[in-house]
C-alpha cells in the first residue's frame, strides 16, 4: 500500500484515541476524521495534527468529507451509549440503525476497505456492518477481544506483582460477560498461569476481567473506557497496512469453525492486509466449550432480534 489511508467514524473519546495513537506513531500517511459534530470534529482533527507535528511524525490529519475515499482501512465507533430507562433491545436498533447509515455512506467511495468495528453491543454491530456492507467475512472485524486480553494480563499482573509486559492471555467469545478467558493458554515470563496462581486466585482474575468495562463506567459516573479500546483498535489497524500476520482475538463471522455458523464471536485470527486471513482453532476443553456454547447464545439472540426487527422490517 503506498499511501496508507485510515477512516475512523465516531471522535468521541474512542475514536480520538485511535487517532491521536495512529496519527503520533506514523501508523499510516493520512487519517481522516468522520463526525456528526462538525465543530468539535474541526477541533479533534486540528489538536491531533498537532499532536502529530509535535512528534515529528508525517501522518496528515483531515477531517474534510471529500478526503474520506479510498480508505485501506475504516474504524467505526459510532454509536450511542445505554441511557437509563433504555431497554437492551432499543440500543441494539438504535446503534444497527446508525451502523447501517455509517456505511451506507461510506462504502461506495472505500470499495476496498476492511472496517473494523468498535461499536457496541460489539459482536451484533460486526453482524450488522457485514450485513450492511455485503463485504465477504475477512473485510469486517470487530475488536474486543484484544481489549478483553489486556484487562486479563492487568489482573494477573497486580495479583502476581510481576511487570505486565511478560504476561501473555487470550479471551474468546462475545465481548461481555459471557465472555471465555482462557486460563490454560494464560502464561507469564512463559510460565503456564495455572502453575502460578491458585483456583481461587483465577477465578477472581477471569471475574474481574470479565467486569473490566463496568469497573472503569462505574468509576467514572459519566462515561467509559477510551485508552485501552483506542490502543487495541490501533494495533489492529497497524497489523492490516504492515502485513505483520499477527494473531489477535477479534469479533468475526464463524462458517463452521468451532462448529457454529452464520454467527460472530471473538476467536484468535491471523491478520493480514486481508483482515482476517486466518481463523485459528484453539483446541478446547470441556468447560472452555460449554462456555463458549453459553456466549455464542448470548450473541445469537442479539441477531435473532436483529434479524426480527430490524433487517425484516
Amino acid at each position: 500500500m503506498e499511501n496508507k489511508k485510515v477512516g475512523v467514524i465516531g471522535v468521541g473519546n474512542v475514536g480520538a484515541t485511535l487517532a491521536f495513537n495512529l496519527a503520533t506513531k506514523n501508523i499510516c500517511d493520512e487519517v481522516v476524521l468522520k463526525d456528526l459534530r462538525e465543530d468539535y470534529l474541526q477541533a479533534m482533527a486540528i489538536d491531533i495534527s498537532q499532536a502529530a507535528n509535535a512528534a515529528n511524525a508525517s501522518t496528515k490529519v483531515s477531517s474534510e468529507t471529500s478526503d474520506f475515499v479510498n480508505c485501506d482501512v475504516i474504524v467505526i465507533t459510532a454509536g450511542i451509549p445505554r441511557k437509563p430507562g433504555m431497554s437492551r433491545d432499543d440500543l441494539l436498533l438504535t446503534n444497527a440503525k446508525i451502523m447501517t447509515s455509517v456505511i451506507d455512506e461510506v462504502k461506495d467511495a472505500n470499495k476496498d476497505a476492511i472496517y473494523i468495528i468498535v461499536s457496541n453491543p460489539l459482536d451484533a454491530m460486526v453482524y450488522t456492518a457485514l450485513k450492511a456492507s455485503g463485504l465477504p467475512k475477512n473485510r469486517v472485524l470487530g475488536m474486543a477481544g484484544i481489549l478483553d486480553s489486556s484487562r486479563m494480563a492487568h489482573f494477573i499482573a497486580k495479583k502476581l506483582g510481576t511487570s505486565q509486559g511478560k504476561i501473555k492471555t487470550s479471551v474468546m467469545g462475545g465481548h461481555g460477560d459471557a465472555m471465555v478467558p482462557l486460563v490454560n493458554y494464560c502464561t507469564v515470563d512463559g510460565k503456564n498461569l495455572t502453575d502460578l496462581l491458585s483456583k481461587e486466585d483465577i477465578e477472581e482474575i477471569v471475574t474481574l476481567t470479565r467486569n473490566g468495562g463496568a469497573q472503569i463506567v462505574k468509576l467514572l459516573g459519566n462515561g467509559s473506557a477510551y485508552y485501552a479500546p483506542g490502543y487495541s483498535a490501533s494495533l489492529m489497524v497497524e497489523a492490516i497496512l504492515n502485513d505483520s500476520k499477527e494473531v489477535y482475538p477479534c469479533a468475526v463471522l464463524l462458517e463452521g469453525e468451532y462448529g457454529y455458523k452464520n454467527i460472530t464471536a471473538g476467536v484468535p485470527v491471523k491478520i493480514g492486509k486481508e483482515g482476517c486471513e486466518e481463523i485459528i482453532e484453539l483446541k478446547l476443553d470441556a468447560d472452555q466449550e460449554n462456555e463458549f456454547a453459553k456466549s455464542i447464545l448470548s450473541v445469537r439472540e442479539l441477531t435473532d432480534t436483529l434479524e426480527e426487527k430490524f433487517f425484516n422490517k
